[in-house]
């Protein structure tokens, strides 16, 4: 067998190591994984991956037939656990995995943690590639911070990136990145987005798993075209005015035994004990995260898609999952941490480390969890106690709001209070209003279809419930189909109900949310104060009879409001009187219930005169008339007291 040759080069420091020993390195995409380089006049890449407990590990590819002897790596000392190497011949494009022989004859073909692309699934190899890409999205990067901060208006369009839309021509195969590119920032941008969320891009091998499944933490997916392809995405966006969220998934990975399971035939990324390691609703392995080693290839991932990709945040997956040792497990299938309590300490440091870093390395961007307990401060800063999240998914306003709005109306004025107890906590986080991909699966139907009563009750029902949302202190999110009034639930192997956009009812909830959208981003009263009580005031929550709402927002001059009024029944309410707090006429800005939405037409004539008081608080009073299933948004014209 011919010798192999050896080339003294490295991208590793002994300060990167040292770093990386402890979990403070963020930037490992830098230096481990593939890097394409010339040494010594020889066009190759450099070969770098964390096995320390491996006892041979070599690179095997198209560039060497797959021969494991071929192009064994060095260990670089011993401790440090990385193996390393330069290998000429290694192009672009070629494909690679790391041959690991460790303890007890164990051998595997491991595809590459720190990847940049994967072969395209069920192949299952890593390839030679790089980042080379040339952004045009300057003018987004220089002030961006303005669009991401915490007082601006914010609308997140979800996006499931394998069935947005398809081609049926091509066997209705899904977009690529680069057809996306064409079609879905002009789209969002029209729509009046602020913000798109795509659910997991990182790769992934079953595309059931939605991308929640990942393996590729530093590789979009291969389905869709390369990097630079998502890259052009990115930009694409940005160059519309819209930001870029990606769901991200530190928590779990699948036990595929080309990825990261067993690396290199020990428990290297997971838990040794299945009470620790092994999630039983996912049937996948869970992330060790008190190895510092794993908290620094996980938080270089988060850096790595704000850094190289120009993402302008992170909604972390799963993080009640993270928090608590009994997530989901029965007793006795737990092991409590040290204090005998069911908090996952290792957890809850690593997720501060985490957003630390984060907002550290670029301030500009936001994370966002998807916490579905009661767990405190997850959205304020580490340093006071919280978990230092900038935004928290409000999973209490949307299972109390769906429930209310899928009771007839006949029956709401029993359950008033799900409607109103959101704001006793609504300042306790910086929240996001969800109404997410996880409300139109696994037979939950979809918006529409929670609706009761007819065709036009359904319609005017879900007008109804988007112009509470968007009044509604918070972020909004919507699910892709949301904006359609789509009525089939949806299925990752289609696409959305484009056609439905012909009919005037659908068409309708479009053209409404393309104005609440508007309005969103036009009146400061309802998106700068988002997350102070400064930013609410209830004028009527005591109206359970006629199932009816009425509360002002307020932006950061206490003279900019808007009034919301909602009626959740099908009853015309007239001479419905609420107190104001000026005088003089107020415009009707917004009525659900107008004709060119599907509505009935009915309400306030475009403009209403505040009276003197009658027996209200405020100082002047609105007699409305408040349309049926519908809600009304009014602003002062004058702001006169």
């Amino acid at each position: 067998m011919k010798k192999p040759v050896y080339y003294d080069v490295s991208l590793l420091t002994e300060h990167d190591i040292y770093l990386f020993k402890e979990g403070n390195h963020f930037e490992l995409y830098n230096k481990l994984g593939c890097h394409r380089m010339t040494v010594a006049g020889k066009e190759g890449a450099l070969f770098a991956v964390w096995a320390p407990n491996a006892e041979y590990v070599s690179v095997v590819g198209d560039f060497n037939n797959w021969d494991q002897g071929a192009h064994p790596l060095q260990q670089r000392d011993d401790f440090s656990g990385i193996w390393e190497g330069f290998i000429p011949g290694a192009q672009k494009g070629f494909t690679y995995k790391y041959h690991i022989g460790g303890p007890n004859g164990f051998q595997a073909d491991k595809g590459d943690p720190f990847a940049f692309l994967w072969e395209v699934s069920p192949k299952s190899a890593s390839v030679v590639w790089d980042l080379e890409y040339t952004w045009g999205d300057q003018e987004w990067m220089t002030h961006r911070n303005e669009k991401n901060a915490l007082d601006a208006p914010m609308s997140i369009y979800e996006v499931h990136l394998g069935s947005w839309k398809r081609v049926p021509e091509e066997g209705w195969r899904s977009l690529s990145y680069l057809e996306m590119a064409e079609t879905l920032p002009a789209y969002v941008k029209e729509m009046g987005f602020t913000h798109v969320e795509f659910m997991p891009v990182m790769e992934h091998p079953f595309f059931g798993s939605w991308g929640y499944q990942v393996l590729g933490y530093f590789a979009p997916s291969s389905r869709y075209g390369t990097p630079g392809d998502f890259m052009y995405l990115v930009d694409r966006l940005h160059q519309a005015g819209v930001g870029v969220i990606l769901d991200w998934v530190p928590s779990h990975f699948p036990t595929d035994g080309h990825g990261l399971s067993l690396f290199d035939g020990t428990n290297l990324y997971e838990h040794s004990d299945a009470r620790e390691g092994f999630h039983p609703d996912w049937n996948c392995y869970i992330f060790n995260l008190g190895r510092y080693e794993v908290r620094a290839f996980l938080i270089s991932s988060a850096h790595y898609w704000l850094d190289k990709y120009h993402i302008d945040g992170l909604r972390v997956d799963a993080v009640a999952s993270m928090l608590y040792r009994n997530y989901s497990r029965e007793d006795g299938d737990w092991i409590p941490n040290k204090y005998g309590g069911k908090e996952n300490l290792e957890a809850i440091d690593f997720l501060r480390k985490l957003n630390e870093s984060v907002y550290e390395a670029f301030p500009d961007t936001q994370t966002m969890a998807e916490e579905s307990t009661d767990w405190p401060m997850v959205s304020r800063p580490a340093y006071l106690g919280g978990l230092g999240f900038g935004l928290k998914w409000n999973m209490g306003w949307m299972h109390d709001t769906l429930d209310y709005i899928a009771h007839d109306p006949v029956y709401r004025k029993y359950h008033h209070n799900a409607l109103t107890f959101s704001i006793w906590y609504a300042f306790f986080e910086n929240f996001v209003l969800p109404l997410s991909h996880d409300e139109v699966v696994y037979g939950k139907g979809s918006l529409i279809g929670k609706m009761p009563g007819d065709m036009w009750q359904q319609f005017a029902g879900l007008r109804l419930l988007y112009a509470y949302m968007y009044a509604h202190p918070g972020k909004k999110l919507l699910f892709m189909g949301a904006e359609i009034g789509q009525r089939s639930e949806w299925a990752h192997d289609g696409q959305l109900e484009w056609n439905l956009l012909k009919h005037p009812l659908h068409n309708g909830v479009n053209q409404f949310l393309k104005d609440l959208n508007r309005l969103l981003i036009a009146e400061k009263s309802l998106h700068e104060c988002d997350f102070s009580n400064t930013g609410f005031e209830w004028i009527d929550f005591h109206d359970a009879e006629s199932s009816v709402i009425v509360f002002m927002r307020r932006g950061e001059d206490e003279n900019d409001v808007v009034v919301a009024a909602m009626n959740f029944t099908p009853i015309v309410r007239y001479n419905y009187c609420i107190g104001v707090p000026f005088g003089g006429d107020w415009m009707e800005i917004l009525n659900s219930d107008a004709a060119e939405y599907g509505g009935s037409g009915v309400g306030n004539a475009g403009q209403v005169r505040a009276l003197d008081p009658e027996g209200t608080k405020e100082s002047y009073t609105l007699n409305l008339t408040l349309p049926p299933l519908g809600a009304v948004y009014f602003k002062p014209l004058h702001n006169k007291k």
